[in-house]
């Protein structure tokens, strides 16, 4: 008798299937860029290297007690996990060039946005990137973050609320360009 699957996924999907995106999955170009040059080095030499490591530890004798052997055939199964995830999020991707933009009077994907904290003056710069180009100290936040949410769409001089976990917060759009 077949058990029951756990957590409602299908019998034949496996922990290391990357699940298709719901909707349209955007990237910038340099996002891309970054992705494929991560995908190409994983390729071309992080995986040759550890799989000569895991052949010449292989000739050692006993695999059960092998360190090195386990070790690297576990390192292989993580690169091969990630080698998959990239292959199927590139494949899915819809590259966006932030320069192409023709309605550069509001908020969309790849916009630059200069925010003003309407309680105490200061001011903040994000780019709106998809979720793999995400870096909070580099000024990139994901188009799926609150504040990137909250802001597409937005046109010069609109207010913007974003709950967060210490309370709301009120910014205005006081700059967007598409560099």
């Amino acid at each position: 008798m077949q058990s029951e699957p756990k957590g409602g996924a299908p019998e034949n999907e496996t922990d290391d299937e990357v699940p298709v995106p719901i909707g349209k999955l955007y990237v910038t170009r340099a996002g891309a860029e970054k992705l494929r040059a991560e995908l190409k080095h994983l390729l071309n030499s992080e995986r040759p290297r550890v799989t000569a490591e895991v052949s010449v530890a292989a000739a050692h004798g006993d695999r059960s007690e092998n360190a090195e052997y386990i070790y690297g055939k576990k390192r292989l199964r993580e690169i091969d996990r990630r080698i998959h995830f990239l292959q199927k999020r590139l494949k899915h991707s819809t590259v966006v060039d932030p320069k192409e933009q023709t309605d550069k009077e509001g908020v969309f994907f790849g916009a630059t946005v200069t925010l003003e904290n309407d309680e105490d003056g200061s001011t903040a710069t994000y780019q709106i990137v998809g979720p793999d180009e995400t870096d909070t100290q580099g000024g990139r936040i994901s188009v799926e973050s609150p504040v990137g949410r909250g802001l597409l769409g937005r046109r010069l001089g609109e207010t913007v609320t974003v709950r967060r976990p210490k309370g709301e917060l009120d910014f205005t759009v006081v700059k967007i360009r598409y560099e």
